[in-house]
């Protein structure tokens, strides 16, 4: 046999699911099908107008060409305000980096630091990249699952009896995607209780969603550790908070050594992120942040649309989400049932195929996420879409049979 054309680490890597699921979206409305996605982590909220009109000032300065690899002076200026007002940490120029979206900077920070033979905590559920990026970083995803009973959150016993004289990095990410959870200041002191025995686990917060929170706080684990500071990488960005996914812009504060060599290899990929997005985000940082109290409240109404449909529909269950706005549903009363068409449902993959034929709504499995049964749903569309969706998914789950046992 030939050789492959493709490396070998191609092998290790998956596409991802939730890219996947809006192709087969856009494919199927391509054919007629109107489909109502559930499953992309997308605010339908635009871009707040003052951050659009910095956007198209920039251009119309001419800010249009190279800039710094890590981000122009001001922006690592506004970074740098931003992480000491809201989380009480210090970060110099050189500790700080912006990236073409903070998945840009994770997989940086991974590629930066982790070898073969390295291992990388990740809680389950967790986010569909965390484990293939550690791949094709030569490492090995340690996967360690948190049960629904402790809030899908961590604990301090887990966490402990995963840590190997090969673990590189912990991966935390609260708010949580795919759960909604948020640790708190206790939870994270209980947590870095315990890296404190191990000073070579690196710690990487993935605060993507720090401010899509309901009635809790915030925490992250540099400023609840600060000895624990000089080995932490706390990554944050605009796309969730601010609805500018496609600005393509995040940021990250940590160890000069670290933010270095990140810089290192964007130097050597995609160089500086877009000089553009990067005024973009400076008003955004720098500007009010009063929409978001509309925003919350919308979304809150939302969550509660969807957890209505689940307490109303047999065979599935919710707990209510703190943050983000994802719905991680229990889909495991609905496993073994028969579909209209005869087909027994094996899995939560089998029940999230069968809404998107049988319904016409589409969201994300929980294997996707390590933790199965269960089914995620992105509650940020339009109101009047989300409730169409859970009146098909109640529906759809309605017309499903019980299978005897003697079958």
């Amino acid at each position: 046999m030939s050789r492959s054309p493709l490396a070998p680490r191609m092998a290790r890597v998956r596409p991802s699911p939730t890219a996947a699921i809006s192709d087969t979206v856009r494919a199927l409305a391509a054919r007629g099908i109107p489909v109502i996605n559930l499953g992309e982590g997308e605010l339908d909220f635009d871009t707040p107008a003052p951050i659009k009109a910095a956007g198209i000032a920039a251009i119309e300065r001419g800010e249009t060409k190279y800039t710094a690899v890590a981000g122009t002076a001001a922006l690592k200026a506004a970074i740098a305000a931003k992480f000491r007002d809201d989380n009480g940490l210090a970060y110099a120029a050189d500790e700080i980096i912006a990236g073409s979206g903070a998945k840009q900077l994770i997989f940086n920070a991974l590629l930066a630091t982790v070898s073969d033979g390295d291992e990388v905590i990740v809680p389950a559920p967790y986010w569909v990249s965390y484990p293939d990026m550690v791949a094709l970083c030569d490492g090995t995803p340690v996967i360690v699952p948190c049960r629904a009973e402790a809030g899908w959150k961590l604990t301090p016993e887990t966490l402990a009896d995963a840590i190997t004289p090969r673990t590189r990095w912990l991966i935390l990410n609260s708010p949580n995607n795919p759960t909604g959870a948020v640790y708190s200041e206790d939870e994270i002191a209980a947590l870095t209780a315990v890296l404190r025995d191990h000073p070579h686990v690196l710690v990487m917060a993935d605060d993507i969603y720090e401010h899509v929170r309901h009635d809790t706080g915030f925490a992250t684990p540099a400023a609840v550790a600060p000895d624990l500071k000089d080995r932490t990488l706390t990554v944050n960005g605009v796309s969730k908070a601010y609805s500018m996914t496609g600005w393509r812009i995040g940021y990250a504060g940590g160890p000069a050594w670290l933010i270095a060599a990140m810089t290192t290899l964007q130097s050597q990929s995609t160089s500086n992120p877009s000089s553009v997005s990067q005024a973009a985000t400076i008003a955004a940082l720098e500007g009010s942040r009063g929409f978001m109290n509309d925003w919350l409240a919308r979304l809150k109404t939302r969550r509660q649309i969807v957890l209505d449909m689940v307490d109303a529909t047999d065979g599935l269950t919710c707990d209510t989400p703190e943050g983000a706005f994802y719905a991680f549903v229990g889909c495991g009363g609905l496993i073994g049932r028969r579909t209209p068409a005869g087909r027994i449902l094996a899995d939560d993959l089998g029940v999230a195929t069968y809404l998107l034929e049988e319904a016409h709504v589409a969201m994300i499995h929980g294997a996707a996420f390590g933790a199965s049964p269960n089914l995620r749903i992105a509650y940020a569309v339009d109101d009047a879409q989300l409730a169409e969706a859970c009146r098909r998914i109640a529906a759809a789950c309605g017309r499903l049979q019980a299978v005897a046992a003697a079958e």
